[in-house]
């Protein structure tokens, strides 16, 4: 044994003496991981589950993208002013636009948005919102039009901007 392995030997002695490792956190209790077979993405398995972030961070570009313009009418549904609906398409499309540049990862086809449609849908899912709650306020079933499809019922209000 070197000179400096003894010292740390040594050092090691003394906290046990001054009880310095006794209940530490996690003492008694099995090491994460034993018993499972062995990942080689652990690592960033525990960071995300620490850091509460979704695994979608992990998927590539492409399939990031195609995720986004899916739960895109999740993403705009609380914003406030048409503006800033067209400002997060805008984003959007901006990223998608850059992917299909320089495109990376799997072939997956990503279009961009159309930011007319996007707004369309976000102001319908607003007046639905709103009947829905003048619904519930009234204690009964919101008037629709008649002869019209359940989902364009209130297409026609584009018209009149």
């Amino acid at each position: 044994m070197t000179n400096w392995e003894a010292a740390v030997e040594a050092q090691i002695r003394s906290a046990q003496e001054r009880g310095e490792f006794d209940n530490l956190p996690g003492a008694g209790r099995p090491i994460p991981g034993r018993g499972q077979p062995y990942d080689e993405s652990w690592w960033i398995k525990s960071f995300l589950e620490r850091e509460a972030l979704p695994s979608d961070l992990l998927l590539p570009t492409p399939l990031q993208l195609r995720r986004r313009v899916e739960q895109l009418s999740d993403e705009v549904r609380d914003l406030p002013t048409e503006e800033s609906v067209r400002a997060y398409v805008a984003a959007l499309n901006a990223d998608i636009v850059a992917w299909l540049r320089v495109p990376t990862g799997p072939r997956v086809a990503v279009r961009p948005v159309k930011v007319d449609e996007a707004v369309g849908r976000w102001r319908a899912d607003r007046e639905r919102a709103a009947a829905e709650r003048l619904a519930t306020a009234a204690g009964g079933a919101a008037p629709q039009p008649a002869g019209l499809p359940a989902g364009r019922r209130r297409s026609w209000r584009w018209w009149r901007r």
